[in-house]
C-alpha cells in the first residue's frame, strides 16, 4: 500500500490553499491566528496560578469533563492533576504519585466518566475516577514475550473503544499498540519498531475515530510526520502525511482532528512547535502559530512554525465552544494557554 492511498483522503490533484492568513486587531488588541475560517485569539494569562502553591512541570495533556471543567495532567508530583473552570479559575488539584504522568484520556458518560493516566516512570497505566481514586492498574505486558522487564514498557497514551476496550500506545518503549478488554486483559498487539508502513516510530498517541462508518484507530508516528489509520484489530488502512509536523496525539472534536506539533520540521529543531487542525478528509485547514497549509497536486507541502506562540506544545483540548487549550512540554513550566474561537471570520 502506498502512503498516498490514505482511505478517505482527498485525491485528484486539486491544489488548495487556505483562504485566509493571520490577521491582527480583530475586535480586540490581541492578534488573531489561523487559516481556512478557523481563527483564534489567545486569552492573556489564562490559568496562571501561584507557582509556589500549585506548580506545574511538563504540562502533558488536557481533557474536559462532563461538568465542563478542564483537567490538566503534569508530572509535578505536588499536584499531578490541576482542575480549572473554562475561565481559568482553579477548581481543585490532586495526585502526588505519578512522576512520569504523561497521557490523560477521559471516557464514559456523565457521572460514570473515568480517566486513564499513563506513567512513563512507573511503567503503568491507571484507570481512575475524576477525583483520582484508582480503579484499575495495567502493568507491563509480560505475557507478550516482547518485554524482558517493566522498564521496557513506557506507555504514552490510551484510547477507549465504544465497547470499553482499551488501547495503549507504548510510544516511548517498544512502539506497540496493545489492545486490552475493559477489565485489563490483553487481547492483541500490533505495530512495533521496524521499517515499512505498518511499523511505528515514536507511537506517541492513539485515539478512536468514529466519525464515519465503523470505528478505526488513529495512531501517531511522530518521527515520520504522520498519523496512521488502523482497523480496531490492527490492520493498516492508510496514512495521513503531515510533512514538517512532529505531531503528538490526535484529538477528535466534531468532524475535525486537532493536534499539537511538538517540533518542526523535525525532532532536531527545538522551540519550534505549533497547533494543526485537519478536516474530516484528513486535509490540514488551519495552523495556529504555523505556516499556512498549502497543497500542490493534492500533496501537502512541508509545514513549519511561523509565529513563536509556543515552545513545545504537547496537547490540545477543545471545549464545547470550540475554544482551544494548549499544554506544553519543556517550555519553562508555563501554565496552559487558552485560545478562544473568533466567530465571523
Amino acid at each position: 500500500m502506498k502512503r498516498r492511498n490514505f482511505i478517505g483522503s482527498v485525491v485528484g490533484g486539486m491544489a488548495v490553499a487556505a483562504s485566509s492568513r493571520m490577521a491582527f486587531g480583530y475586535g480586540k488588541d490581541q492578534p488573531v491566528y489561523g487559516h481556512g475560517g478557523l481563527f483564534y485569539r489567545q486569552v492573556p494569562r489564562w490559568g496562571v496560578l501561584d507557582a509556589g502553591r500549585f506548580p506545574v512541570n511538563d504540562c502533558h495533556e488536557m481533557v474536559q469533563d462532563h461538568r465542563g471543567n478542564i483537567l490538566l495532567l503534569t508530572n509535578e508530583t505536588r499536584n499531578n492533576v490541576v482542575v480549572y473552570d473554562t475561565d481559568g479559575r482553579l477548581v481543585t488539584v490532586w495526585g502526588t504519585e505519578y512522576p512520569g504522568a504523561h497521557g490523560l484520556t477521559i471516557a464514559g458518560e456523565g457521572s460514570d466518566q473515568f480517566l486513564l493516566i499513563t506513567d512513563t516512570a512507573r511503567h503503568q497505566v491507571y484507570k481512575t475516577t475524576l477525583e483520582g481514586r484508582v480503579l484499575m492498574t495495567i502493568d507491563y505486558p509480560v505475557e507478550t514475550g516482547l518485554y524482558q522487564s517493566a522498564e521496557g514498557f513506557v506507555p504514552t497514551e490510551t484510547a477507549v473503544a465504544p465497547n470499553g476496550d482499551i488501547y495503549v500506545a507504548d510510544g516511548y518503549g517498544q512502539q506497540y499498540i496493545l489492545h486490552y478488554d475493559a477489565n485489563g486483559k490483553l487481547k492483541r498487539w500490533f505495530g512495533g519498531r521496524g521499517e515499512g508502513d505498518r511499523f511505528l516510530d515514536n507511537a506517541h498517541g492513539v485515539c478512536i475515530d468514529g466519525r464515519i462508518g465503523e470505528p478505526t484507530l488513529l495512531v501517531t508516528d511522530r518521527t515520520r510526520n504522520c498519523f496512521k489509520r488502523f482497523s480496531m484489530e490492527g490492520e493498516l488502512l492508510g496514512i495521513i502525511d503531515l510533512p514538517g509536523a512532529c505531531v503528538c496525539r490526535p484529538v477528535i472534536h466534531g468532524n475535525r482532528i486537532y493536534a499539537a506539533v511538538l517540533r518542526s520540521p523535525d525532532m532536531g529543531h527545538v522551540n519550534s512547535g505549533f497547533v494543526t487542525i485537519l478536516d474530516e478528509t484528513g486535509r490540514v485547514i488551519s495552523n495556529i502559530g504555523g505556516s499556512e497549509p498549502h497543497y500542490i497536486d493534492g500533496k501537502l507541502q512541508p509545514m513549519r512554525q511561523e509565529v513563536p506562540l509556543f515552545v513545545h506544545p504537547h496537547d490540545v483540548c477543545v471545549d464545547r465552544d470550540e475554544n482551544l487549550y494548549v499544554a506544553q512540554w519543556a517550555s519553562g513550566k508555563v501554565y496552559p494557554y487558552k485560545f478562544e474561537r473568533v466567530a465571523g471570520k
